[in-house]
C-alpha cells in the first residue's frame, strides 16, 4: 500500500493503517486533493485483505477545520461561486463520508485538538471516535451563511436530532466531554492509543463480511438515503452561490475580514 500523497501521511500496521491529515499551513483544511488522496488509500484497502482497522488521526492541535477557503478563491482564477459549488467538490465530499459508514473494516478517528465544520463529517462517519480532553468539536458554517447540510445526516445519525441543530444554529463549540456525553465521541482519554490497543483485541475478532453487514444492515434501519444526500449536496451548491455568500468568503480570503466586522 506504499505511495506518497500531498496531503496525507500513511502509515501501515500489520492489519491496520493510519492516515493523518497533513495540512498543517491550512489547519488541515479538506480540499479535492485530500478528498481524492484519502479515496486512493481506501481503494488500496479494499485490496488487501489483511488491513482490518482504518485509524484517522489529523496533527497535534488540530484534527480538521473543514472546507479549505483558500482553495475556493480567485487563486483558482474561477468565481468563488463556481470553486465552491458548482464543481466536484461537495459531491465527492459527501460520497467520501458516506464511504467511511460503509466501508468493510472499523474506521477509527482520533481527535486532537479541534474538529469543526467538514471535519465534524469525518468524526461522525466514523465507526468509533477517541478524543482526547483538549478537543474542540465546532460546526461554523452558519457564520459564513452556509449550512452543515452534507454533516448533518450523519451528526444527528450520532447524536439526534436537537443537538445537531443547536451546534448548527450556535456554532459554539463543545468540549470533548459534552461532546462525549452526546455520543459524537465514544471515549475521551490522555492516551487514545491505549484505548484503541483495547478495542481492537475485540473487534478484531469479528470477521470482515461481519463488518460490512452491520454497517450495511444499521444504514438501511435509518433515515439516510440516497435522496437525502442528493438534496444536502443541492443545497451546499445553492447556499454556495447566493451572493451574500460569496462575498463573505471573499472578505475573508481577500483581507481576513470576517462577516460580522463593520462594513
Amino acid at each position: 500500500m506504499s505511495g506518497s500523497y500531498e496531503t496525507l501521511l500513511v502509515e501501515e500496521g500489520p492489519e491496520s493503517i493510519t492516515i493523518t491529515l497533513n495540512r498543517p499551513s491550512s489547519q488541515n483544511a479538506i480540499d479535492t486533493a485530500m478528498l481524492n488522496e484519502l479515496n486512493a488509500v481506501l481503494d488500496k484497502t479494499l485490496k488487501d485483505p489483511r488491513c482490518r482497522l482504518i485509524v484517522l488521526a489529523g496533527q497535534p492541535g488540530v484534527f480538521c477545520t473543514g472546507m479549505d477557503f483558500n482553495e475556493l478563491s480567485a487563486a483558482t482564477q474561477k468565481p468563488v461561486s463556481a470553486a465552491v459549488g458548482q464543481g466536484q467538490g461537495a459531491g465527492l465530499y459527501m460520497s467520501t463520508i458516506k464511504r467511511l459508514t460503509l466501508e468493510p473494516r472499523l474506521i477509527v478517528s482520533i481527535v486532537d485538538g479541534r474538529a469543526m465544520a467538514g471535519g465534524i463529517g469525518l468524526v461522525a462517519a466514523s465507526d468509533w471516535v477517541i478524543a482526547t480532553p483538549r478537543s474542540q468539536f465546532s460546526l461554523s458554517e452558519a457564520l459564513w451563511g452556509l449550512l452543515p447540510a452534507m454533516v448533518a445526516p450523519y451528526l444527528i445519525r450520532r447524536v439526534g436530532f436537537q443537538t445537531a441543530f443547536r451546534m448548527t444554529l450556535t456554532t459554539l463549540p463543545i468540549s470533548a466531554q459534552e461532546a462525549w456525553t452526546a455520543h459524537l465521541v465514544d471515549e475521551v482519554s490522555e492516551h487514545p492509543l491505549d484505548n484503541l490497543r483495547r478495542l481492537w483485541l475485540r473487534v478484531s475478532k469479528l470477521e470482515t463480511a461481519t463488518v460490512k453487514n452491520v454497517k450495511a444492515y444499521f444504514r438501511e434501519m435509518w433515515l439516510i438515503s440516497e435522496q437525502m444526500e442528493e438534496l444536502a449536496v443541492a443545497e451546499t451548491n445553492r447556499l454556495a452561490a447566493d451572493p451574500v455568500v460569496i462575498r463573505n468568503i471573499t472578505d475573508y480570503i481577500e483581507f481576513q475580514k470576517f462577516p460580522w466586522d463593520e462594513k
